[in-house]
């Protein structure tokens, strides 16, 4: 393999990794706020203790978090230099202000969380539960708008090689940038949504902590179909500027080559790429209408492009497909869980129960399938329509240098991970440490 496909790889591994955790960081932080909320108005021991139990949790998630985010940054300057002097004066500006105005606020009332319960007054330490969820939910709206102007660049003009910042505004809210930040939210919601559940849902089988078992329980429930119903509303929105704006990656979400009216939406299929056309469940006509409102609604197809500038068609069109069906299956079994809860059988459903156990890593394969089909539907662009992916790397890194440091990167995160899930496997086990039994 080359030093570019090596490259490739290896940042895709990393960033991959690093966002295990990040939706379980940003998603459980709503928790946290709502536990010491209800802390701060009964004054109860067992919901003081169920507050510490999420900030454990949340801390632990956040710290790995941070640690594999900060060698993402490195690798621009080792294995993606080219890629570095192109955007650098547009690129460093959100991730210098996500350090400064999100990560710093994050880890600092974080550490009031973890240390300053008896030092500080009640209302200071519950206002730090908020400014910790604000500083997540900011730090993912940096990422999300360096990330959204390599998909769509706005703002900015090309000089002697270089992407030149011209209008700040219009690049930090290119047409990209609102609707990936939402539909990145709502994703993390729902993950979070279903690690409590699934917390919650392993207490009441194993016949522990009924109390907070339960209102986590019905808590998650509705956070996450409230998350995972707006994720369409939103989705709708985001596929409507990748048609306008990327169109080769609609094209490959749905594996249209012929541009036209009557585009239809495949449910489920494998795209023939020699016949150009989707093999399974497609609804005629339904693309057209989502996009434009009426079935003459033209969708440009894969062959308005050469072959050099289209995305890998069945690598993106199935990780668009199955990011889908998943959502799908968040809404039907948080609507089931609601329906067990108002027929008063929630907690008798052992079945139910261990279905939410074991859908617990099903979001987060969801987002990564998201990512998945964003990042392969742009290519062969690292900045859309400005520089190509194969002209972006390092060039006087060797492909050997990139495997050794990919083979270290795979043996460190394998250790890193082990010991997190020790870790939260231990806390689990433990489970609130007062008043919740």
């Amino acid at each position: 393999m080359d030093a570019v496909l090596l490259s490739r790889i290896q940042f895709a591994f990393t960033v991959g990794y690093h966002f295990l955790f990040v939706p379980l960081s940003l998603g459980t932080s709503l928790f946290l706020v709502a536990a010491e909320r209800r802390h701060r108005r009964t004054g109860l021991p067992a919901d003081r203790a169920a507050a510490d139990y999420w900030i454990r949790l949340f801390t632990t998630t956040f710290a790995i978090g941070v640690a594999t985010g900060i060698t993402l940054e490195f690798a621009f300057g080792t294995n993606w230099a080219t890629y570095s002097r192109f955007v650098g004066d547009i690129f460093g500006a959100p991730l210098a202000a996500e350090a400064l105005f999100s990560f710093f606020l994050e880890s600092t009332f974080l550490g009031v969380l973890l240390f300053g319960r008896k030092r500080v007054s009640a209302r200071f330490y519950y206002v730090s539960t908020w400014l910790v969820a604000a500083g997540a939910h900011f730090s993912a709206l940096w990422i999300i708008i360096a990330n959204s102007w390599m998909q769509t660049p706005a703002g900015y003009e090309v000089i002697d090689g270089r992407a030149v910042l011209t209008d700040v505004a219009a690049a930090f809210l290119n047409p990209s940038t609102l609707p990936r930040y939402f539909h990145t939210v709502l994703s993390t919601w729902v993950a979070g949504a279903f690690f409590v559940a699934g917390l919650s849902a392993w207490y009441l089988l194993k016949g522990r902590h009924h109390e907070f078992a339960r209102r986590w329980l019905r808590a998650a429930l509705v956070v996450g179909l409230g998350a995972a119903l707006s994720m369409p509303v939103v989705g709708h929105w985001h596929a409507v500027q990748v048609a306008e704006t990327q169109p080769a990656k609609m094209a490959a979400f749905e594996g249209i080559y012929t541009t036209g009216g009557n585009a239809g939406l495949a449910l489920i299929g494998w795209v023939d790429t020699d016949a150009e056309e989707v093999r399974g469940l497609v609804v005629p006509s339904l693309l057209s209408v989502l996009l434009g409102g009426g079935t003459d609604t033209e969708v440009v197809g894969l062959n308005d492009f050469a072959p050099a500038d289209r995305p890998p068609v069945q690598l993106t069109f199935q990780t668009y497909h199955l990011m889908v069906t998943l959502g799908v299956y968040f809404v039907a079994l948080m609507l089931l869980g609601l329906l067990l809860w108002w027929r008063g059988r929630l907690d008798r459903s052992r079945a139910f129960l261990w279905t939410v156990v074991w859908s617990i890593p099903l979001p987060i394969l969801a987002i990564q399938m998201g990512w998945a089909a964003a990042e392969v539907g742009r290519q062969p662009w690292i900045v859309y329509g400005e520089l190509r992916t194969v002209d972006a790397v390092s060039a006087v890194v060797p492909a050997g240098q990139v495997a050794i440091s990919l083979a270290l990167f795979g043996a460190v995160y394998a250790l890193l991970f082990v010991a997190w899930l020790r870790i939260v496997i231990g806390l689990i086990r433990r489970g609130p440490e007062e008043g919740g039994a």
